[in-house]
């Protein structure tokens, strides 16, 4: 895949109505359905972006970084998010793991996905090591008020299910540190959201590793 994506293609892309080839792997495809052609053009496009920017980059695990925003975005299409989210779920990480600027992602998706992109790079911001359980309430309301775009959100709690359901690979300490985060702070807003499902995993893989006798 890789040889496909090149920063000149990129800038290609960009300046022209050319569109890259068709990349999204099958899975992912059948879940897209709902959307239109054009809608799908924009969506593969994001996708095409994701690769070039995270292209050579690894997981702990040893997996192909791609995986990550792969699987983010089959979480936002079981809940049939609109096309700004999916492109954004592709693109999350890519103004923290690359050289592609905001400007340029702007110029290509518009303001409305990149403003979810930069909206989601702003969250990361927030240390949950400055923030005591008691004031847990208090950051859910932080993290709406700062998020303009509720989609922010969600494709942040997406983001958050796929690191729980792959934190095997972290240190001990990473584990208990990114659990704890998750059940103070990430699964009551998941619940203020009414994303009961994901709140309900989000809370059982928190548990798993605060409190693995419980979670038994």
């Amino acid at each position: 895949m890789s040889e496909h994506v090149t920063s000149a293609n990129l800038t290609l892309f960009q300046s022209s109505n050319k569109k890259p080839p068709l990349l999204l792997p099958k899975f992912l495809l059948k879940k897209a359905s709902y959307f239109s052609e054009t809608e799908l053009e924009n969506i593969n496009l994001a996708y095409y972006v994701a690769c070039h920017a995270h292209d050579g980059q690894q997981r702990m695990d040893g997996s192909a970084y791609i995986t990550h925003p792969e699987e983010v975005v089959s979480i936002l299409l079981d809940y049939k998010m609109d096309q700004q989210s999916i492109c954004a779920g592709f693109m999350h990480d890519v103004l923290e793991d690359s050289d592609i600027s905001k400007n340029t992602l702007e110029k290509m998706f518009g303001k409305e996905t990149i403003s979810i992109v930069d909206g989601l790079s702003k969250l990361k911001k927030i240390s949950f090591d400055n923030i005591a359980e008691k004031d847990a309430n208090n950051f859910q309301k932080m993290a709406l008020a700062m998020s303009k775009d509720i989609r922010v959100i969600v494709v942040k709690l997406c983001d958050r299910l796929h690191n729980m359901r792959t934190l095997d690979a972290m240190s001990k300490q990473q584990k208990l540190k990114i659990a704890s985060e998750t059940l103070y702070l990430y699964a009551p807003l998941a619940h203020r959201l009414g994303l009961y499902p994901i709140k309900t995993e989000l809370e059982d893989l928190g548990l798993k590793f605060t409190k693995p006798e419980i979670y038994k």
